[in-house]
Formats: structure tokens, C-alpha cells, sequence
């Protein structure tokens, strides 16, 4: 299989302890029968920008351009990729309202690290039982636990 060819399933969450408040992200990665999970944080996010996280340290976290099927439980994420994202960018990170697209920076970062693979999107619903999300739910909500209580 070459490197254009290669496929590698994800599974991405967030979690946030308050929103805002201390926030974890982690992602699955499957290629085959290897798997690795990630995961991180930051002492104070918010659920939206932990989802948008775990999307991009699994994409940045691939060394090579492969086909990429992401399954989130975030519509937020997998609208805003399929749906909003050209529309921002058209409008100069304004919304249909004209106001500023909220955590510009992280949908940046993802428009650049989707746009090295062949990226396919999926939706599952959160707490449903799907293994795999829930797998990444729990890593998520511990990288949030481990994070630093704020003020």
C-alpha cells in the first residue's frame, strides 16, 4: 500500500471540567491492527476547542499523506469541516452574522493539517456505546482531570 493509499481510521473526543475549565482532548488512531491513542490538555478551554484538538493532533500526528475516515461525536467539528469552514473563509472568518468566527486559530490549524490527507468525516452520537468513542471519552475527560485547577 502506498503512502496515498494508506488508510488510517480516527476516533476523536474532547472533554471539559466547567466550560470553560480545564479541558482534555485525545484521538484513536487505527492503521491495520496497530493503534495508538493520544491525548492532552490545557487548564482552561472549552468543550468546542478540546473536539477541535483531538481532530488536529491526530491529523498533525501523521507523518505522511494517507486517507483519514475521522469519527467525532462533535457535529461542530464534522459541520464545520464539511459546511462552514468555506463559507468562513470566503467571508474573512466572519459568520453569516458578520460576527468573528470563534476559535479561528484552531479551525486554521485543522483547514491545514486536513488538507495534507484525503479526509472522509463521520458522526457517531456521544454516550450511545460505540467502543472506540467511548475509548477516547474516557482518555479525554482524564487529560481534562490532570489538568491544573484555575483560579
Amino acid at each position: 500500500m502506498t503512502a496515498a493509499t494508506m488508510a488510517v481510521d480516527v476516533f476523536t473526543d474532547g472533554a471539559c471540567l466547567g466550560n470553560p475549565g480545564p479541558g482534555g482532548w485525545a484521538a484513536l488512531l487505527r492503521y491495520g491492527k496497530v493503534e495508538k491513542v493520544i491525548s492532552g490538555g490545557e487548564p482552561d478551554s472549552t468543550n468546542n476547542r478540546m473536539e477541535l484538538m483531538g481532530a488536529i493532533a491526530a491529523l498533525e500526528a501523521l507523518t505522511r499523506s494517507c486517507q483519514v475516515r475521522i469519527t467525532t461525536d462533535s457535529q461542530y467539528v464534522k459541520q464545520g469541516m464539511q459546511q462552514w469552514l468555506p463559507r468562513w473563509q470566503a467571508n474573512g472568518w466572519r459568520t453569516s452574522d458578520k460576527k468573528p468566527v470563534k476559535n479561528q486559530d484552531l479551525w486554521e490549524r485543522l483547514a491545514a493539517a486536513v488538507a495534507r490527507h484525503d479526509v472522509e468525516w463521520f458522526w457517531t452520537r456521544g454516550h450511545s456505546g460505540h467502543p472506540d468513542n467511548e475509548r477516547v471519552d474516557r482518555a479525554a475527560r482524564l487529560a481534562a482531570e490532570k489538568q491544573p485547577r484555575g483560579k
